[in-house]
């Protein structure tokens, strides 16, 4: 799905995840949240890839195959060239030392009773081989390199602001040094202000470290600040993907064009943006609509769209769009 000749660190392929939904009743047949849907992608070495959609698209489900967290119903997902969907438990512990995650929250994620080196050294013990003096020393370190000090190794989380919290998260997520983390909207629980002391350090540190980023939002200000490829997702399927630049100035899926005339105001050229209105609410994953997810909803609806799902064509070079607008390109 890319002309990029590296090979990706990590790759998916038609994955597919559904929970399953409690009963109401003995006899009621059962049912499934369709979380994710025939999602294929490829994540290069020293990237960001930005993850958008609403609420309850599938977004925190994906992360969570990537990181072996999540068991696939179908699909398979490569990681660094070794197949994540056919790991037993002991070659998936193996492999999740080179996976972290960034979590949204960095007032829950973060254990008020720990101190800052216990929350930052824990993957230090769990790796194991490692003295308590240099322990010491890599926190001290990893400290200094997100911004606080080896003097707040003896502090509590709770002599600390959000944007200071989240910076020991990222000092926790990055001791072991990993290859690959995924961010999980790690500052939309942050103060405005701090938004973006917190992104340029975690762009600093990907310089420095070559660390590929897995950065999920549903803010497209900032995906298209930090990524430089993404998806965007809509009750569980792909609607856009590739480059961002090219999915941000030239957005070819009705989905992403109404996302934008949410957050934009004006278009490229300076123009103001002639913002549709999405008709409805977003459809129950447990029952998604027949056809393209977005038929129902969609300013540009055509007949054909409720009879079957779109494939996902290329519009240029590392730029697919899932819409029988363009289906000439799919011939």
């Amino acid at each position: 799905m890319t002309s990029n000749e590296r090979e990706p660190l990590l790759k998916m392929e038609h994955v597919s995840v559904a929970f399953p939904v409690k009963k109401d009743f003995p006899f009621q047949k059962k049912r499934f949240v369709k979380a994710v849907t025939d999602v294929s992608l490829e994540i290069y070495p020293g990237e960001t890839f930005g993850v958008v959609g609403e609420s309850g698209c599938g977004k925190s489900t994906l992360a969570n195959c990537t990181l072996g967290m999540q068991r696939v119903d179908a699909g398979k997902i490569f990681f660094d060239g070794q197949e994540l969907t056919a790991m037993n438990e002991r070659r998936l512990k193996e492999a999740r030392r080179s996976m972290q995650v960034i979590f949204q929250d960095p007032f829950s994620s973060l254990n008020p009773r720990f101190s800052v080196f216990d929350l930052i050294s824990e993957p230090l013990r769990i790796k194991g081989g490692y003295t308590y003096a240099e322990m010491r020393r890599t926190v001290g370190e990893m400290l200094r390199e997100v911004g606080l000090s080896e003097g707040d190794m003896d502090r509590f989380p709770s002599d600390f602001s959000g944007g200071q919290k989240q910076r020991i998260g990222i000092a926790r997520a990055l001791i072991l040094k990993p290859k690959y983390l995924v961010c999980d909207e790690p500052v939309s629980a942050l103060d405005v202000s701090v938004h973006a002391q917190i992104l340029n350090l975690l762009m600093d540190l990907q310089e420095k470290y070559h660390i590929t980023y897995l950065f999920i939002s549903h803010n497209l200000a900032v995906v298209k600040r930090v990524s430089s490829r993404a998806v965007v997702m809509y009750l569980g399927k792909v609607m856009e993907y590739g480059d961002v630049q090219k999915i941000f100035h030239h957005p070819s899926h009705p989905y992403t064009r109404a996302l934008m005339d949410s957050v934009f105001d004006v278009d490229i050229h300076g123009c103001p943006r002639e913002r549709k209105r999405l008709k409805g609410e977003v459809p129950s994953p447990i029952n998604p609509p027949a056809g393209c997810r977005f038929c129902g909803r969609c300013p540009e609806e055509q007949p054909r769209c409720s009879r079957g799902e779109p494939p996902l064509v290329q519009i240029e070079e590392d730029h697919y769009a899932a819409c029988f607008l363009h289906a000439d390109k799919a011939e």
